[in-house]
């Protein structure tokens, strides 16, 4: 049976996250409906990264597995037909090599946030990203991200309905630079916990404003404790930029 990997941009505002669930509009779900109407299985789609509601991609990557084997460009166009008028579109199908999946064979995850720091409120960004009215030291914020960055417990910025196995991962990056109004934070790992971007994120937007150090960020850290985290940063600004593999 052929297997198909998937690249997808989409936005998350209208869904409730990427996984399908009992009740309302996952990514996942469309994507899968989509597949149904052009060739008429019934399949799952499955991703890399299980993006929460209202978050956003521009690389997210599936795999689907199908009877026939379709031209990748047929099976491509022909989803994204059938996905309008959602918000979603396959960029593109690859044939997948022999073993590979979406998630398990991941081995980096990179990600986005993007702030915009201005008193004005949104308008074309409204729901693309978090707009913090005051002032914020985004060079602060860099040099403070940097304790993070390395293999940790990291159970202070992890959900309380995480279900990883282990607290502990390994961030490769957490970059802090700001271009005008806006402060954009990348990170990248092999995999991370559950809101544990958004809640660094958060933090660090204490740092930012001056409310927190660099030392009250590596304590919140140390603390293990989700107790120590600042307040979780939106799901608008979030985005799931691109996988590696």
């Amino acid at each position: 049976m052929p297997r198909f990997k998937l690249t997808i941009e989409y936005d998350g505002a209208p869904f409730v996250g990427w996984q399908r669930q009992e009740a309302g509009l996952s990514v996942q779900g469309v994507l899968a409906r989509a597949v149904a109407a052009f060739c008429g299985e019934e399949v799952t789609v499955h991703g890399a990264g299980r993006t929460d509601a209202g978050v956003h991609a521009l690389g997210q990557v599936a795999h689907v597995d199908l009877a026939r084997d379709w031209r990748s460009d047929r099976v491509r166009d022909a989803i994204n037909a059938q996905l309008r008028p959602y918000p979603v579109a396959v960029l593109r199908v690859e044939k997948a090599a022999d073993g590979f999946d979406a998630r398990f064979s991941a081995r980096k995850r990179h990600y986005l946030y993007r702030i915009v720091n201005r008193r004005a409120d949104l308008t074309l960004d409204r729901g693309r990203a978090w707009r913090v009215p005051r002032a914020l030291d985004a060079a602060v914020m860099h040099a403070a991200a940097q304790q993070l960055v390395g293999r940790h417990d990291f159970t202070t910025f992890r959900a309380a309905e995480c279900q990883a196995k282990s607290p502990v991962k390994t961030l490769d990056r957490l970059e802090v630079a700001r271009a005008g109004d806006e402060i954009r934070i990348h990170a990248a790992a092999r995999s991370f916990l559950h809101h544990q971007v958004r809640s660094m994120v958060g933090s660090l937007v204490l740092v930012g404003e001056g409310k927190w150090r660099a030392r009250d960020l590596a304590e919140a850290l140390a603390a293990r404790s989700r107790k120590a985290c600042g307040p979780v940063a939106p799901p608008d600004g979030l985005y799931l930029v691109s996988v590696e593999y």
